[in-house]
């Protein structure tokens, strides 16, 4: 079904991130996988959210066609005060960092826990003190207007924002 979708609406599979959360792979890890490797099979990128509250082990993490780790929230939200989620998250982040995974870090609500996670190396944050949800016409201004918006040198010459953000 996404592969029809995608063909349908002319999306490029490397433009879809799937986020899968921990817990639905570990309520039956061989149907989980053989879906994973499919869709992998097919070039999409696959992302496993909520990650350390569910029971993953380190052997099915390294069996697992994944591109990306999200960090629970519930990791990040004390990170500034709580000694123990700052030794999870900074070993987390290492641990897929030498795995080839990227990592994002959920639940960023202030500047210090901004500023930890990127000492530790985390790729990529999400949380309220980097913007609320918004809707797509306030993506555009927040997106050029922002401390955190989009790197332009993240662009290349033949992407424009409206491009990035198109929505067929």
């Amino acid at each position: 079904m996404i592969i029809g979708l995608l063909e349908k609406y002319h999306v490029p599979r490397s433009r879809l991130l799937l986020e899968i959360t921990e817990s639905a792979i570990m309520n039956d890890h061989e149907q989980a996988l053989g879906v994973l490797n499919a869709l992998d099979g097919y070039g999409l990128m696959l992302s496993i959210d909520d990650y350390g509250t569910g029971y993953s082990s380190m052997s099915y993490l390294k069996k697992m066609p994944v591109k990306e780790l999200k960090i629970d929230k519930s990791f990040v939200l004390d990170l500034a005060k709580n000694k123990e989620d700052e030794i999870l998250v900074k070993s987390t982040i290492d641990l897929a960092h030498n795995l080839g995974l990227k990592v994002t870090a959920e639940g960023v609500e202030d500047e210090i826990s901004l500023h930890m996670l990127k000492a530790f190396g985390c790729d990529v944050v999400q949380g309220y003190f980097i913007s609320k949800p918004l809707p797509l016409s306030d993506l555009y201004d927040f997106l050029e207007n922002s401390p955190f918006g989009l790197p332009q040198d993240q662009i290349s010459e033949d992407e424009s924002l409206e491009n990035i953000l198109a929505v067929q």
